[in-house]
């Protein structure tokens, strides 16, 4: 949850990631930080307060309460190799500090001086001195190798353990000697359940991931970027991920050791991996592949639309999604249909991969023993063909299309298997088709019919099945804006309606808004889903929480252009 406050991230495991089977989430560093609006100021420590830019103490304990009620697990992004890159300032909470003084943390002494390179830069990453006790572009780096700086680290991350945060993800991770973050470890009470470490690996360079597998899981860059030549097209296809020694490829972590993902925030702006923009769904597609096949354990990065890397998070860092997607310049890629119905494919399969079938290049198939089967297409020709996939006889939801809702009904396609376990297949273009045993098609209802041009979704047999008929209120995009120049700062104008996807008339579940400089007073939703008729109204959540709703009567939606507030 990239850039995410805590508590739209409270809301956002209440109302989505909870229902859709999200066994964890990892939220940005929460200690006090540099001030700025960059997204790199969250990685520049001043102190270990917890009040920071994403909330205060209070906050952060309500968020870690919410997920847990409904199963979600809280990870802490860690920063532990350094403090910040400044010569002096203030932080978020008001603390004061100097580039090698922290009042009541850490002194000159608390830091590695390494002398090894000008500035105290690292230039050499052949050399692991460099890497381990030189300043990552001058930022301080803490002398990890003693113990007043190791009983500091590890009250820290034992101070957000009795929170409730369940484990951590160690940035920059290769810029701390291995036995050094196990020696923290050892400090820390009670023990994290889950740890992964941000090494990145370089050819030839005397610091492995490997190191690092005794205090927890590594992340494997090298699959980062296997996925993106692969569904790009500049190796050898998709097909060739499952040849022996590609995933994993030599001297890769073992599965158990691997941390793996499509992209993280620093891939994504360095193009080291695929991202949003990548052409022909190859982001998404390359999330299915991940998520169905088992190498690794899973990471799937939900951040925010940017033009500028160094752009912070949109909408006053208050994470906003609204039905498949995100709003207000947020992505919500955990919300993507094919995302969310894979996350609940990884959870309910087991066994190895079996029944390899391909192809082109580009078109790879393959069973999960007898729980799960997966076809993808990363071609723009539709993929037709009668496919083994191990499953029992039955008729199954295809959740690329997105999960199950809460009745049980498919969100789209359904796949009919045989006796003999195979399914007829026409795989769209730029698509795929997941089943697993748990998510059958409720009884009666009859699999999608094959389609020549791969519209609307998964296409099994029978042939001569009929399509059904789409609902008769489909939905469809509306704009919400509205006119209103009376807010204070820190308010939000908001829209909540009638239908469920306006919050059924619960202002908690309302839609934010946004305006600028330019828009305003105009505020708008950019583009919100619902169905047929409704009604609506808008409201203002002042900065203390409070609503205030604009005067009767009730509209009558879908609006037809910009509304003017109600006095």
């Amino acid at each position: 949850m990239f850039g995410w406050n805590w508590d739209s991230i409270a809301q956002e495991c209440t109302q989505f990631l909870g229902p859709a089977g999200y066994g964890a989430i990892q939220i940005s560093p929460p200690q006090e930080t540099v001030t700025g609006d960059q997204w790199w100021t969250d990685y520049q420590p001043v102190s270990y307060k917890l009040e920071g830019k994403r909330g205060t103490r209070e906050q952060l304990a309500t968020m870690i309460d919410a997920c847990h009620r409904v199963g979600v697990k809280v990870y802490a992004d860690a920063v532990i190799n350094h403090m910040t890159g400044s010569d002096a300032g203030m932080g978020t909470a008001g603390s004061s500090y100097e580039h090698y003084n922290y009042p009541g943390i850490y002194t000159t002494d608390s830091f590695h001086h390494c002398g090894l390179a000008p500035g105290d830069n690292i230039a050499d990453y052949d050399n692991r001195q460099q890497v381990q006790t030189c300043q990552l572009v001058n930022l301080a780096d803490l002398a990890t190798d003693t113990p007043n700086v190791q009983a500091s680290i590890a009250a820290y991350l034992s101070d957000l353990l009795s929170l409730g945060i369940d484990g951590f993800r160690v940035d920059a991770a290769k810029h701390i000697a291995a036995t050094d973050i196990s020696a923290i470890l050892a400090r820390v009470s009670p023990a994290p359940s889950y740890i992964t470490q941000e090494v990145i690996f370089g050819l030839g360079e005397p610091i492995t991931p490997n190191e690092y597998i005794d205090n927890g899981n590594v992340q494997e860059f090298r699959y980062t970027s296997t996925l993106r030549d692969a569904f790009s097209g500049v190796s050898a296809g998709i097909a060739q991920l499952l040849d022996e020694g590609v995933i994993p490829g030599a001297g890769w972590l073992a599965s158990g050791d691997a941390n793996v993902f499509v992209a993280n925030h620093d891939t994504e702006r360095n193009s080291e991996s695929l991202s949003i923009l990548s052409p022909s769904d190859t982001y998404k597609l390359a999330h299915v592949f991940m998520l169905a096949h088992p190498y690794g354990t899973p990471t799937v990065l939900s951040s925010y639309e940017f033009n500028d890397t160094d752009a912070g998070a949109p909408n006053g860092a208050v994470g906003s999604c609204f039905g498949e997607g995100g709003v207000n310049g947020w992505l919500c890629q955990h919300r993507f249909p094919p995302i969310a119905g894979l996350t609940a494919f990884r959870f309910a399969v087991s066994g190895a991969v079996q029944n390899v079938q391909k192809g082109t290049a580009q078109q790879v198939a393959f069973a999960r023993g007898a729980t799960g089967f997966v076809a993808l297409n990363n071609e723009d020709a539709v993929w037709s063909g009668a496919f083994s996939t191990g499953l029992p006889q039955g008729n199954y939801c295809n959740v690329f299309d997105g999960a199950r809702n809460s009745t049980g009904d498919c969100a789209l396609g359904i796949v009919a298997v045989d006796a003999e376990g195979y399914a007829a297949l026409n795989v769209p273009p730029r698509a795929a088709v997941a089943i697993y045993v748990g998510a059958e098609a409720p009884a009666g209802s009859v699999p999608s019919a094959p389609t020549a041009t791969g519209q609307g979704g998964l296409d099994s047999l029978p042939t001569a099945a009929p399509v059904p008929s789409p609902p008769p209120s489909a939905p469809k995009s509306v704009s919400f804006r509205v006119t209103q120049d009376r807010t204070a700062f820190g308010d939000t104008v908001m829209v909540v309606g009638s239908s469920p996807e306006l919050g059924s008339w619960d202002p908690t579940m309302a839609i934010p808004l946004t305006t600028d400089e330019k828009t305003f007073p105009l505020w708008s939703a950019t583009s919100a889903s619902t169905g047929g008729s409704f009604e609506y109204k808008y409201l203002i959540k002042t900065a203390s929480g409070e609503i205030q709703w604009e005067a009767d009567p009730n509209r009558s939606g879908p609006p037809s252009g910009a509304d003017t507030w109600q006095d």
